[in-house]
């Protein structure tokens, strides 16, 4: 141990090896269910280091895990089994702004709200938007294919990827950073590193596209009387054509669970089953006309019980605060299990009352909390922990309520993870969204950039 650690001290700087009891902080993300046991944690600053770095881990066999900002809730970024915790914390540089070609070059270090900044201040803007974007890093989210609060106008981060450079376990470095909008030779090698979750190799610089920015943003909350009719709803939007930036859905518990936590008050003097928080674009006056339009339809339809428009931009920010702040709340108040899926539209209704007559069947006493981008299809399910219930009790039934859940996903055609990736949570449970087939070619391909499986190994597989 103590001639690795003084390798590392040569390579990058003793300053930037931590070996002492904080390396523990490196070595673990958003999830509360592993104990991380890292060997050490390094903090290159470039691509040379990060190269050196994994040419002496392939050659002594050193098993590495690459960190981000440590916002994803799969186990992804976990490091369990004295790996070397690579951060990329401290690779920052935004490097380069192309307005003719709207592409910034940065490092992936990069903090996501500051790239939206920076592209914001350039005059254009960066659209793959979360909760975390405070704290999680381009690298990362490329690394999980992040969605977030924007895809159903935007779509996800795979997107928004022109060029990637990585480096694999041998130390080789790989420049897939053609950034033509054609290029049409062969295998595009940089989609195999979009949602790899660090296993193929450390993504350590990025070219991504940028859009114009957007015009106003209207944002309105509706009480909804179902889940059936927050599905209604979207329909609705969609065929009065209104420019649809964003689509959230939360409960009437999710709601107390903000209030309770953060103090945000609600804009409706009472409560509603449902909610449907909607953003739209107002590209002209008539958007504003069409938005009306569309709120009294919705009263006819007896799709809305009551609506309430923002005013201003600082009551906007307070309308998204109340769905923004549901996870950070839960966690804050309660015991939880969190899950991630993603379902078609027209099944998440069915799906919902299936889960919880399971619940109810199975698990009683369990409050299942739901909320989430309804648009795309994308569900955060909570089991919350019954008050008399130990912990180890509570998850030792959510690992059993999972696959029953996991179950219904597959029956009803979805995804295991809709954002966060595999990692360790979702590892037992590929089989539920991945053919046998699908998951012997995949990894295929990991023996072919990482024969030796030292690149976070254990996660997806």
């Amino acid at each position: 141990m103590k001639t690795i650690i003084e390798d590392f001290h040569s390579i990058i700087g003793s300053e930037n090896v931590i070996s002492d009891d904080q390396k523990t902080a490196w070595g673990k993300d958003y999830t509360k269910a592993y104990t991380p046991d890292p060997l050490l944690a390094v903090l290159p600053k470039s691509t040379d280091e990060v190269q050196e770095i994994l040419r002496y881990c392939h050659k002594n066999k050193i098993s590495v895990v690459p960190s981000g900002g440590r916002t994803g809730l799969s186990g992804g970024a976990v490091a369990t089994q004295k790996e070397v915790v690579i951060s990329t914390a401290r690779m920052k540089k935004i490097y380069d702004i192309n307005k003719i070609e709207k592409t910034i070059h940065c490092q992936a270090g990069v903090v996501t709200k500051e790239l939206q900044r920076a592209a914001w201040d350039a005059g254009l803007y960066f659209p793959v938007d979360f909760a975390s974007s405070g704290s999680s890093q381009i690298g990362g989210n490329i690394a999980t294919n992040a969605g977030g609060i924007k895809v159903i106008r935007y779509g996800l981060m795979r997107q928004w990827v022109l060029g990637i450079q990585a480096v694999l376990a041998d130390g080789t470095v790989l420049n897939m950073d053609n950034v033509c909008m054609k290029n049409n030779t062969g295998y595009d090698l940089k989609h195999l590193f979009i949602g790899s979750e660090g296993t193929l190799g450390i993504i350590t610089e990025a070219i991504l596209n940028l859009t114009t920015q957007h015009d106003e943003l209207l944002v309105s909350i509706f009480g909804v009387p179902s889940l059936e009719k927050v599905t209604l709803l979207f329909d609705l939007v969609q065929k009065m054509k209104l420019n649809l930036t964003a689509y959230e859905f939360f409960t009437e518990s999710s709601l107390k669970y903000v209030q309770e936590h953060t103090h945000l008050q609600s804009p409706f003097s009472g409560y509603f089953p449902f909610y449907a928080l909607i953003e739209i674009e107002k590209t002209t006056p008539a958007d504003q006309d069409k938005l009306e339009q569309f709120v009294e339809k919705a009263m006819e339809e007896g799709l809305i019980l009551d609506g309430v428009m923002a005013q201003s931009s600082a009551q906007s920010t307070e309308f998204w605060g109340l769905r923004e702040n549901i996870a950070e709340s839960i966690t804050a108040l309660t015991v939880a299990h969190k899950n991630d899926i993603s379902l078609p539209l027209s099944k998440i209704t069915a799906f919902c009352t299936d889960l919880q007559k399971m619940i109810d069947q199975k698990y009683p006493g369990f409050e299942v909390v739901n909320f989430g981008h309804i648009g795309d299809g994308n569900l955060h399910v909570n089991f919350v922990k019954p008050e008399k219930m130990s912990k180890d009790e509570f998850f030792a039934y959510t690992k059993q309520a999972d696959v029953a859940m996991f179950e219904l996903v597959k029956k009803y055609g979805g995804s295991i993870s809709a954002e966060h990736g595999v990692g360790l949570t979702k590892k037992p449970f590929l089989h539920f969204t991945r053919s046998p087939e699908e998951i012997a070619l995949m990894k295929s391909i990991k023996k072919v950039f990482d024969p030796l499986n030292i690149m976070n190994p254990g996660k997806i597989f």
